[in-house]
């Protein structure tokens, strides 16, 4: 693995890990790892704990999670990079459609407020910050088709995509940071894969949001053709109605015939 092609966990918030441990002897709870506290900070640390046993670990950790920064992409480009692209992809679970990517470059004097991960905004939000970054970015999309995912498997195919989307841009990025654990072979050495870069990433939550909402309006016209599935609702997931549907009237050209529930149909 070269330098600069890594999987990179990044951190959660750092005010989360010092809440979570217990103070050492003597120290008051609540208090920094400097040993400087405050009322407030006791204060918000009770009520942290008590947040996290009424309703979660995971719950209290997301509302406290850093939202996603520019901060890495400013790195990269002080580092020599000048031209850094975020790729994520959206459709892996569906059973129908295709499994969707993008990857985007954002501009450092433009960036949309409020960006997220694409499953943490309403779809209002979503739909806003879309039509921003097409005017403030420069992107590229890429659909891999269910024929496609069959014969590779879902998880090549959402590579594949990735690895298209990035073909696609009409500038050649200078390196790439990829949601995920995984780094196409394609992009090996010029890449860099961090997990839950969604959340924490700016050019990544761009391109989940660009994915998202492409993916999310081409089921929406898929759906027209073949509304009994109700795609412009569920996106192709496999919801109690779209399984009905595919019992009642059967699959389409757009279903993916691999996938362990049409594939358990076919062969029943």
């Amino acid at each position: 693995m070269t330098e600069a092609s890594c999987i990179y966990t990044l951190p959660k918030a750092p005010w989360l890990n010092w809440i979570e441990q217990p103070p050492p002897k003597g120290q008051v709870a609540g208090s920094n790892p400097a040993g400087v506290a405050s009322n407030l900070i006791v204060k918000s640390t009770f009520i942290i704990l008590s947040l996290r046993a009424k309703i979660g670990y995971k719950i209290v950790e997301r509302i406290l999670s850093v939202s996603p920064n520019f901060l890495l992409e400013k790195d990269l480009i002080h580092s020599g990079y000048s031209i850094i692209a975020g790729v994520d992809e959206v459709g892996r679970g569906p059973l129908a459609g295709p499994v969707t990517a993008a990857a985007v470059i954002l501009d450092p004097l433009n960036i949309p407020d409020n960006l997220n991960d694409s499953k943490l905004l309403s779809l209002k939000k979503r739909e806003k910050i879309y039509e921003e970054l097409m005017y403030s970015s420069t992107f590229a999309i890429a659909h891999v088709s269910p024929e496609e995912i069959d014969k590779l498997n879902i998880l090549q195919a959402s590579l594949l995509a990735m690895v298209n989307a990035v073909s696609k841009l009409n500038v050649t990025p200078n390196h790439v940071l990829i949601d995920g654990n995984k780094i196409p072979e394609q992009l090996s050495g010029m890449a860099t894969a961090i997990v839950k870069g969604d959340s924490k990433v700016a050019s990544i939550a761009a391109a989940s949001i660009i994915a998202k909402v492409t993916r999310d309006r081409l089921m929406r016209d898929l759906d027209s053709d073949f509304p009994v599935y109700e795609w412009a609702k569920n996106s192709g997931y496999p919801t109690k109605c779209h399984m009905n549907a595919i019992l009642k009237y059967g699959i389409t050209p757009h279903h993916r015939r691999s996938f362990r529930p049409i594939h358990n149909i076919l062969c029943g």
